[in-house]
């Protein structure tokens, strides 16, 4: 593909017409993959928006498509579109943040715990314990900030957990992380504003931030946290409300952040006047004995948001979680979440407040960790037997996954496909990317949710297939040690 960049033609126009002629003529076939739009701009030395632009209008005139998660493809002539949506649903779904999954399936896509870990013994005392003492109290609306005695104990929990000094006052409880995410988009983003995510992240956050009409930047994350020079750029840039980040063990990347990145983060956010968002559900799982502490814990600003749910070191189905909200924002989130639902569960926060204030929750930390590090170290000794097939891994020493960066030669989607159809569910890399990144060729695999004997079989369902593909690829050598 040529283009003139003396011409007076616009950039995204010559690529347009250059894509359009080699579909018109087969030379591309319907069904074929586009490459990504940073490898074309890469390769054609131009702006990523220019080719964003030349997609965009190939797509409005019916000659491109794209799938969430997976890529630009050509429609042109007879191909059968709806055909590739249909094979190819299931990473679409997994996009928009549902798990389709059988039952019979090995389950390394989940970080959610599986029920046997659920201090169903004490929450239970807790319950009936708030029944005795309160009785129909327990069921009147709290208010719309949370029961007061609990947010307290969350006050108290913070500051001997985290080193928060934590005013009750700016304690907001929402049922689950995913609404506090919800509510704080609502109050925020207004249709055009620019926002920044780390790249990849938590794909339903993308969703929740797109459906007010924001702009998403993603910005690139290293094993030490977010490219701090990338932030400077494009927050003097782009004017950005706010930045979605994890700390700890950040998802999907398990990645932990550096005290420096954090302080930078703190500094830039007063530079440049935007929020941050600090999505917290896995801080508390470190193996190493070295203990992390959130962001918040150095806000010195009152710039963090600070989200954290207890739905994957609890019990999913509970529900709860809180938020610490900046002075500035909390009438406004407090009004944010009455429309959303009024209020969370009286009952639920009354029993969740003496759980804490009983010393359980400290039990309960202390089994699931020691339940997990186990799985840490069992998925840890497996996936080290794939080396000889050119993958790589970061070891996170905490939280609930790994992150395995495929070789080139080997498509996350098709591994995927593969996987479910032995019986073994993993999560392609591409769904956590906000573009269709260069750098997309990851997946996921967790152990929340499976015990030793099926991370052991879930790896060898990996392996063979992983096998498979350097087979189909011709590679000569293959080790079988």
């Amino acid at each position: 593909m040529l283009i003139d960049k003396n011409s007076s033609i616009p950039l995204y126009i010559q690529v347009y017409n250059n894509i359009k002629k080699m579909i018109e003529s087969e030379e591309l076939k319907g069904g074929e993959k586009l490459p990504s739009i940073r490898t074309l701009a890469k390769k054609l030395n131009v702006n990523n928006i220019t080719i964003v632009n030349a997609y965009n209008l190939l797509e409005k005139e019916g000659y491109i498509f794209s799938v969430k998660g997976s890529g630009t493809y050509v429609r042109y002539g007879n191909y059968d579109v709806s055909q590739y949506l249909e094979d190819n649903r299931d990473v679409q779904m997994m996009a928009e943040g549902v798990l389709p999954i059988s039952k019979d399936c090995i389950n390394f896509a989940s970080v959610s715990p599986t029920p046997e870990l659920f201090p169903i013994e004490e929450f239970n005392q807790s319950l009936i314990e708030v029944l005795d003492r309160d009785k129909g109290n327990a069921f009147v609306y709290p208010e719309i900030n949370g029961y007061e005695a609990f947010r307290a104990s969350i006050s108290s929990f913070l500051n001997k957990s985290y080193n928060m000094n934590v005013d009750k006052n700016q304690v907001v409880v929402i049922s689950g992380g995913q609404q506090g995410i919800d509510i704080i988009t609502k109050t925020l983003i207004c249709p055009g504003d620019y926002i920044f995510v780390e790249n990849p992240t938590y794909s339903a956050a993308i969703a929740s931030f797109k459906s007010r009409g924001a702009k998403i930047i993603g910005i690139p994350i290293l094993e030490d946290g977010i490219q701090i020079d990338v932030l400077d750029e494009y927050a003097k840039k782009y004017k950005p409300k706010f930045l979605y980040m994890m700390t700890n063990y950040q998802s999907p990347t398990t990645y932990s952040y550096s005290e420096k990145k954090k302080k930078e983060l703190i500094r830039l956010s007063e530079k440049y006047n935007f929020y941050v968002i600090e999505d917290d559900f896995l801080t508390d799982l470190n193996y190493d004995n070295k203990k992390k502490e959130p962001l918040k814990s150095i806000d010195n600003l009152d710039k963090v948001i600070y989200i954290k749910s207890f739905s994957k070191i609890f019990m999913p189905g509970l529900r709860i979680g809180f938020m610490m909200v900046p002075k500035d924002l909390l009438t406004s989130i407090i009004k944010a979440k009455h429309t959303s639902d009024i209020s969370s569960s009286g009952f639920l926060q009354r029993a969740f407040d003496l759980y804490l204030r009983k010393g359980y929750w400290q039990k309960h930390m202390e089994n699931i960790k020691r339940v997990y590090a186990g799985k840490y170290q069992t998925m840890t000794k497996e996936l080290a037997k794939l080396s000889k097939y050119n993958i790589s891994f970061h070891d996170p020493k905490g939280g609930l996954s790994f992150w395995i960066k495929l070789p080139k030669e080997i498509d996350a989607i098709d591994l995927y496909n593969d996987c479910i159809k032995s019986n073994l569910a993993v999560v392609p890399g591409k769904i956590f990317f906000v573009d269709d990144s260069l750098y997309s060729n990851y997946i996921r695999v967790s152990f929340s949710a499976v015990s030793d004997e099926e991370i052991v079989q879930g790896i060898s369902i990996l392996e063979n297939n992983l096998k498979k593909k350097y087979t189909n690829n011709n590679n000569k050598y293959i080790p079988f040690i």
